[in-house]
This record gives C-alpha cells, structure tokens and sequence, in this order.
C-alpha cells in the first residue's frame, strides 16, 4: 500500500499539466494540507509545490527529447502561461535552453560537452570556503557504476553545483571524491550513477541509481565528511533536471516508474559472478533527464 506522500507524488505525476493546489495534493494523499504539508516535507526535503515544479520541468525535458512540440507548446503543456517564465525556470533548473537542450539531444551528441553550459558563477575570493570529502558505496548486486556527484544549494539537482566530479566505482571498492571551493554553508551532496548488475538478464543488466540525503554543513578551511550509498530510484526522489555530463546511455530513457515496481536484482549467491561491464562504453549521456525510455 502506498504511503500518503507516494500517493501525493503519483498524483502529481499524473497531473502536473493541471493547476494543482495544495487542497488538491493534500486530498490524493487524505491529509489534511497542513499535515500534509510537514509529512511531505519531511520525507522529500522540499515542499509540495517545489516538488511539482520541478516535476513540470522534468516533463518538459522529456517532452524537449522525445517530441516534436514547439516550445511554447510544451510549457503550455507543463503548466506555464508565460513562455518567458517558462524559459527562464527550465535554463536555470537545467543549465541550457529549452531549444539547446533539444539541439543538443538532436543532434546526436549525448554528452553535453562543458563548452555548451554556461559557466557557473565564479565564488569571490572574499567568500569563505570549505571542501567535502567522503566515498560514494555501491551496492554488492550491482559490478560497477559510473557516478557524477555535486554540491547543491537545494535538495533538489538543479541549478549549476558549486563543485562536481566524475567518479567510478566497483563491488567492494567505494569511490572516493574530495569537492572543494565550496562557500562556507549548508549544501546538498547529491549522486546520480548508471550502474552494471552482477543479474545476467538483459533487462536488469544497467539501471540509474541515486544518493544523498539530508544536507551538509561547509566550514571555512575545513573538510567536511559525508558519505554516500547509491540505491535504485523511488517514487518520492526529486527529479534530476540539471544536466548532467558524461553519464546517460545514448537514446536511453529511464524506465523510472516501471522500475518502482520491479523487484531489485539479487546478489549472485553461487557461480562467478558477472564481469564489470564498466569502463564505460559508447556515447555515455545526456542531459540527464530521469532517463525514461519511451
């Protein structure tokens, strides 16, 4: 049985094209809207109207990838009535354009080169700052995994990250990362992976996975620790809107919601298990979008 918040997010899912109100999220979830309010909170991070805002721009880009809608048709789509406020939101979420976003995906590239997102804001020298340094842990039923983590502002992966590596992790053997030039206060570490299963079917051999929860606080001069577990995605993760470099499949889109309710493939508990599939191989990413497949 779900739990109020999934039935919150499920129905925002199904109807982020509508004017949703607070009532109106609150009701899927039979909660009244100031308790559903503090629940929602505390199991996202955020509150329900960011989270069906980012919802909205995640559709957008999938929309952006998988369509040939116009522009202003798709933020018509997604809830806007303002192309301009559209267009505005979606290139600060995403860091590119609604039409880049989609020049890049058509044309074949599925790497967002560096050169194609505009430069993140340059930190002040005057501006304390601090490092975070930890390991990214994979899970023992997945060979390996090809990670990108970044400093956030909000819970939510959006927005360009104060400092960002690419990792690569195997079973037994966590990543370590150290991100630094960090302006002294509280940030969100988050971690996005495609990552390989010791499962030799087919259909389980690649999956997303994410990690980070909570927030960490930066001090001037230090190192702050935190470490972090990847695990698959759950209806109640925030989407991924930022575009991320250097990760995604070529023409792959998650299959997010069918993951929800496929059952996570099981360590092998007798024979060799499976070869790392990784170093990556191919064309590795677009901008990530949940990466649905269609």
């Amino acid at each position: 049985m779900k739990s109020p918040v999934e039935l919150a997010v499920a129905h925002m899912r199904e109807s982020y094209s509508e004017p949703l109100s607070l009532v109106d999220i609150a009701k899927s979830a039979m909660l009244s809207r100031f308790h559903f309010s503090r629940v929602f909170r505390d199991a996202t991070g955020v509150s329900p109207g960011r989270f069906l805002s980012a919802i909205r721009i995640y559709e957008a880009k999938r929309m952006l990838a998988s369509t040939s809608l116009t522009v202003t048709d798709i933020s018509l789509a997604v809830g806007y009535n303002s192309l301009g406020s559209f267009t505005n939101r979606f290139t600060e979420s995403v860091g590119l354009s609604p039409s880049r976003f989609r020049r890049v995906w058509q044309s074949g590239v599925r790497a967002v080169p560096a050169p194609l997102l505009p430069p993140a804001p340059a930190t002040p020298p005057s501006v304390p700052q601090g490092s975070v340094a930890g390991r990214v842990e994979l899970p023992s039923r997945y060979a390996a995994a090809r990670i990108w983590l970044g400093a956030f502002a909000t819970p939510i992966i959006q927005g360009h990250p104060a400092a960002s590596a690419i990792l690569q992790a195997g079973p037994g053997q966590p990543a370590s990362y150290r991100l630094t030039g960090i302006p002294a206060g509280e940030w969100h570490i988050r971690a996005v992976a495609m990552a390989d299963s010791t499962d030799p079917e087919p259909w389980t051999s690649r999956s997303l996975l994410v990690a980070g929860q909570g927030s960490v606080t930066v001090t001037p001069g230090a190192v702050s620790p935190k470490v972090l577990t990847l695990r698959p995605r759950r209806l109640t993760d925030l989407p991924i809107l930022f575009a991320v470099p250097d990760l995604e499949l070529a023409g792959a889109w998650d299959e997010h919601m069918r993951d929800l309710t496929r059952p996570a493939p099981e360590p092998a508990t007798t024979g060799p298990a499976a070869a790392p599939r990784l170093p990556w191989r191919g064309p590795a990413s677009v901008a990530w979008t949940d990466c649905r497949r269609a």
